[in-house]
């Protein structure tokens, strides 16, 4: 598998999960943790997407703030998620490996490949989704099946 199809396949497969963190949030007592955690996944595609778009204010932009309402949750992530898919469709393989470069955490220039940017992101919201998925659980619910493997295992008897 190329390197362009396996991303396309991650940002795929954390859509997924997003939204059945998102449903399950719906149903805590205590959202607050779970909606920060949910708002940061959005504001980090975004911020990054305006690093590798080498917009003037990717500087300025936090990763946690905003913190989106409930309900807009969902309409925010669409936004973000649609914005990486569509520029990941018109890249080419060799643009995969494609150094980028943004001014980082220090106000320094920082460098990084395409691909390593947007495996970061992915795998970032594994990270966040565990985070969520322990606060579902204190909160006396039951998590939600997430593993990768059950969105591509079938069985077969």
């Amino acid at each position: 598998m190329e390197m362009k199809q396996y991303l396309m396949d991650t940002f795929s497969y954390n859509d997924f999960a997003f939204r059945k963190i998102l449903t399950k949030v719906k149903d805590l007592s205590d959202q607050e943790q779970s909606i920060r955690y949910l708002s940061h996944l959005i504001n980090s595609q975004r911020k990054w997407m305006a690093r590798i778009l080498q917009d003037l204010e990717a500087p300025k932009m936090s990763w946690w703030d905003p913190i989106y309402k409930l309900d807009e949750l969902e309409t925010e992530w669409n936004k973000s998620y649609e914005s990486w898919m569509t520029f990941l469709q018109v890249k080419t393989e060799e643009q995969m490996y494609e150094p980028v470069r943004f001014v980082g955490f220090d106000g320094g220039l920082w460098e990084a490949l395409f691909k390593d940017i947007a495996l970061q992101l992915n795998y970032h919201s594994i990270h966040h989704r565990a985070q969520m998925q322990s606060i579902i659980r204190q909160q006396g619910l039951t998590p939600d099946f997430l593993d990768y493997i059950g969105t591509v295992y079938k069985k077969l008897s």
